[in-house]
């Protein structure tokens, strides 16, 4: 298999695991939280933690190496527009990911803590959890907006 079909399959599986993951994530998160029922939501969030470490994580790290590789092998300068455009947009998707990751770690701990003292989730949860659903609004986007310029490739002058 020549090198940049290899390099194309790699990245788009990534891209396709950010973009599943993400949207499989953040589906079963709501629904958690729509019981109210701590013990539920703790189980969730735990799964969801899981997934962001092994999926996420590891997509995270290899779509920009694979990215570079690809560019690199077929030729494409990274000052390319469309590149420029995605890979700030990857900084963005990133800026909204990581304040996630650390609130849906928050957000198992408080649901396991209520669900082990038999109480109600406390009003930190839903704040938390409010943040935790806006972050995922422009992350999902600016992904969608990544996969968009990956198969386009419009021709963008920004230089």
């Amino acid at each position: 298999m020549p090198v940049d079909i290899l390099l194309r399959f790699l990245h788009v599986v990534g891209a396709t695991v950010l973009l599943g993951t993400g949207a499989g994530i953040a589906f079963f998160m709501v629904v958690a939280q729509r019981t109210r029922d701590p013990a539920v939501i703790a189980h969730v969030a735990g799964t969801v933690v899981l997934a962001d470490t092994v999926f996420t994580a590891t997509a995270v790290i290899v779509q920009p190496i694979t990215g570079y590789l690809l560019a690199k092998t077929i030729g494409w300068p990274l000052t390319e527009g469309w590149i420029v455009i995605a890979l700030a947009l990857y900084v963005v998707t990133g800026l909204f990911w990581l304040p996630v990751v650390w609130i849906q770690l928050k957000l198992r701990d408080i649901a396991r803590a209520a669900a082990a003292a038999g109480t109600a989730l406390p009003p930190a949860f839903t704040s938390l959890y409010r943040i935790w659903f806006a972050c995922g609004f422009p992350a999902f986007f600016a992904v969608l907006a990544i996969i968009w310029l990956m198969l386009a490739r419009p021709s963008i002058a920004l230089f």
